[in-house]
């Protein structure tokens, strides 16, 4: 089976919720929508305290090239304009909040036959739709889908693997949602002129496998299966897993002639295009030894997290973490009415585990031999434990996917992520006084 030299395998803890098929939660009570929901500069609000919307009216306009649209994910009106706690950024970010009046009134795009409209009408349709990478980096797709007239894509690789521990939406869209998905990525190979797609599935999914080499039989859209491993679903390993080609150190996909998406993107890329149906919601998995009722769920973007773990019975009272995402690369919270973002993959709630108390570096090498970007982690924590920034970037600080391999393997229970995360944001302020 296809793989990448390092990676990890924890305990999958898939079983909670691969089962349950997809449900789509009610509509909530009032939402949050931040005006940065996608990676690069925030959106700009369209909308004042006040205002009635109706559900995919655009709320928020792109400022700057890397940025989206912004839609309301209910039919309400906007009651406040405020700033709260980001949970990527780590610091408050205005947003918009809105209170829903009644059900769906919708706003929806202008469509048409997609194989009868050019790339560019394509392309804006996906970005007045909003469209990010709904793996997580929420970058926007119109740009993705954009690159220079340099960088030519032959090959376009969609990101089924999933190797996120406990998370299961994805393995649920490839069995629930096939056909949108063969859709999205029929659209997007129209975009980017490439004649070749793949889609890379982890072994631990072999329904999904079959049921998407049966759906696509007869289409140029061939599915490689990998071996179930961490992090084989992070974007510079799944391409060499699948095409054996290299992305360069600081460089992008493109660079080597590939775009990787991940395949809620290709359904969300389907709605928008075909069905007129901007980003006002995304596939979730709410899941955890915490979790009364584990689900898959559809929520609409914005709803606090309160609301979606009520839904699905309520949390243990012991509960020790609440994640947004998974727990290997997920980021803690401790405030539930945080709302979920488009990159939001799932809630997953944990009681408490026994925790180890971190003891200094041996020298083992057991985490050299796990990292997939072929870095040393234990010099990059050691440089960045005593602030040797500049020197942990020509170690390859930047270059780390933060996938927490390190840390997962290191007998000493050393959080090599968490120095290096910390390394990381000095390093970028410290460029930015300096200019």
């Amino acid at each position: 089976m296809l793989t990448f030299k390092g990676g990890v395998h924890p305990p999958q803890l898939k079983e909670w919720s691969k089962e349950k098929s997809i449900e789509r939660m009610p509509l909530p009570e009032r939402v949050y929508v931040f005006l940065l929901n996608h990676a690069g500069n925030p959106a700009k609000p369209v909308v004042s305290v006040g205002d009635e919307v109706k559900t995919g009216q655009v709320i928020g306009e792109p400022e700057g090239f890397i940025s989206a649209y912004l839609h309301s994910p209910v039919t309400g009106k906007v009651v406040e304009l405020k700033k709260i706690l980001h949970p990527i950024v780590g610091k408050p970010i205005e947003a918009i909040v809105i209170e829903r009046t009644s059900e769906d009134e919708w706003v929806r795009l202008g469509t048409g036959n997609y194989e009868q409209m050019s790339k560019d009408e394509i392309l804006d349709v996906i970005k007045k739709a909003g469209i990010v990478g709904l793996g997580g980096a929420m970058f926007p797709t119109h740009v993705k889908l954009s690159p220079p007239p340099e960088k030519r894509v032959d090959t376009l690789i969609i990101n089924g693997a999933e190797c996120e521990p406990v998370l299961t939406i994805d393995h649920r869209l490839m069995l629930e949602r096939a056909e949108d998905i063969l859709q999205g990525i029929l659209i997007m190979m129209k975009v980017l002129g490439t004649e070749k797609a793949i889609v890379g599935v982890e072994s631990n999914k072999m329904d999904a496998y079959q049921n998407l080499k049966k759906i696509f039989k007869g289409y140029p859209v061939d599915v490689a299966l990998l071996k179930t491993k961490y992090p084989q679903g992070a974007e510079k390993q799944l391409i060499y897993a699948i095409t054996k080609r290299r992305v360069p150190r600081g460089g992008l996909p493109m660079d080597v002639g590939i775009v990787v998406q991940n395949v809620g993107t290709c359904v969300a890329v389907k709605e928008a295009v075909v069905d007129g149906k901007p980003l006002v919601e995304r596939g979730l998995t709410v899941s955890g030894d915490a979790v009364k009722n584990p689900k898959n769920l559809i929520v609409r973007i914005g709803t606090p997290v309160r609301d979606i773990l009520e839904y699905c019975g309520g949390i243990d009272e012991n509960t020790e973490r609440v994640i947004l995402g998974g727990p290997m690369m997920g980021i803690a919270i401790t405030n539930l009415d945080i709302p979920i973002m488009k990159g939001t993959s799932g809630v997953t709630a944990f009681l408490p585990r026994k925790v180890q108390p971190q003891k200094p570096c041996i020298r083992c090498s057991e985490c050299v031999q796990v990292c997939p970007m072929n870095l040393q982690p234990y010099l990059l924590y050691l440089l960045s434990s005593k602030r040797r920034y500049d020197e942990a970037v020509e170690n390859g600080l930047m270059d780390c996917i933060e996938c927490g391999s390190c840390t997962y393997t290191c007998p000493s229970k050393i959080e090599h992520v968490r120095y290096i995360k910390l390394a990381k944001t000095v390093y970028r302020a410290t460029r930015r006084g300096r200019k």
